[in-house]
């Protein structure tokens, strides 16, 4: 794990480290919800550094992770198909779907190719006008945007070979989830800084006043972290629900109003399915109708596909918060980066991925070699 003299600044990770140390006085639970955020926090070992009584829980904060096995099924009928050329970040292409996933689909003659941006899928749909050209469009609020535009631009250029194959879905409705489900422990939120840049933060506010939580908007880096947790356990003590925007730097309060304006021009609000968590009322986008003929699912008529989730991978309880990785009895052992049972041990953003790279693999909680803090 790293220590606190590799932080960026270590005096100042000392000086937030001394203020929550002195301002914590009972025990608290404190959700990331963001993949991004949990990799960081795992690898410096941030949860290690803070008092006992701050449980930091992973939340739902992985995109490929969130995305529900049905879908997955869907990716891989439609991959099948000798006329499409299926295009897809890299992470998916190992997420195990019912019985095989996306690199077996490759090897066994489907035309699946990673790419890096879904303008790249557009451009082989111009390349390749006699073949269907299919890009997965998942993730959250910060992936939406450039998805939509592609979708856009097919559009106004006539693109009538290409489409999307659509799994997005939103923050607010998954806490509001999340506080209402009866195994909820989360007293407080760290909210995922790249999301608010694009929605700001007006959707919080009534969900801070709703549940009586802190909800801090931060950025990914340690030292972002801690003054997260830092003004989280402020607001805790003080009994101060509310909204704080900890990463001005990145985020205004009313986010990026053109990205914001192409969402609501080719995406409606819809019901969306989680893995391990069902489905959440208004927490997803579809394309909207005026973009219809666009909509993979539609085009290749595979909405019929369910599927229900491997009672071996326990990866919604981790998506939860009510179980960490190494508390499965698969992890690292039936579960592997080379042999994974779900999603959260193959994504470069999944708390199981994370506590296996850094070597949280249970037992003793290592000794941090640190200044003395608190």
């Amino acid at each position: 794990m790293k220590y606190i003299d590799e932080f960026q600044d270590p005096a100042l990770a000392r000086r937030l480290l001394d203020d929550i140390h002195a301002t914590v006085t009972r025990p608290w639970a404190l959700m990331e919800v963001c993949g991004g955020q949990t990799h960081s926090i795992i690898r410096h070992g941030i949860d290690q550094l803070l008092p006992e009584q701050i449980e930091l829980i992973h939340g739902p904060g992985c995109p490929v992770c969130v995305t529900p096995l049905d879908v997955i099924d869907k990716a891989l009928e439609i991959a099948s198909r000798p006329e499409v050329i299926f295009c897809s970040f890299g992470d998916m292409l190992r997420v195990p779907g019912s019985g095989r996933d996306l690199f077996q689909v490759r090897a066994a003659g489907g035309d699946v190719r990673v790419v890096y941006s879904p303008l790249d899928a557009l451009r082989l749909a111009r390349e390749n006008p006699g073949r269907q050209v299919v890009f997965f469009g998942i993730g959250f609020e910060t992936t939406a945007p450039p998805n939509a535009m592609a979708v856009y631009q097919a559009r106004r250029h006539g693109l009538g070979n290409f489409s999307m194959l659509v799994s997005h879905v939103r923050v607010p409705p998954a806490i509001e989830a999340i506080m209402l489900a009866p195994d909820c422990r989360v007293d407080a939120f760290l909210a995922a800084g790249h999301v608010c840049s694009v929605m700001g933060v007006e959707e919080y506010p009534p969900l801070a006043d709703r549940f009586r939580v802190p909800i801090v908007v931060t950025g990914f880096e340690p030292l972002d972290i801690l003054e997260g947790v830092r003004r989280a356990v402020r607001r805790l003590e003080g009994a101060e629900p509310g909204v704080e925007n900890a990463y001005r730097r990145a985020v205004r309060d009313e986010g990026n109003p053109a990205a914001r304006a192409m969402l609501a021009d080719v995406f409606d609000v819809v019901d969306r399915a989680w893995r391990g968590i069902g489905v959440i009322p208004g927490s997803g986008w579809g394309l909207s109708e005026r973009y219809r003929d666009f909509d993979a699912e539609h085009r290749f008529q595979v909405g019929d596909i369910r599927t229900r989730e491997p009672a071996r991978c326990r990866s919604g309880e981790v998506l939860r918060g009510v179980l960490k990785p190494h508390e499965c009895e698969a992890f690292g052992a039936d579960c592997t980066p080379r042999t994974p049972l779900g999603a959260t041990m193959v994504s470069s953003e999944g708390a199981c991925s994370a506590y296996y790279l850094y070597r949280r693999l249970g037992g003793a909680t290592p000794t941090v070699e640190a200044t003395p803090v608190g």
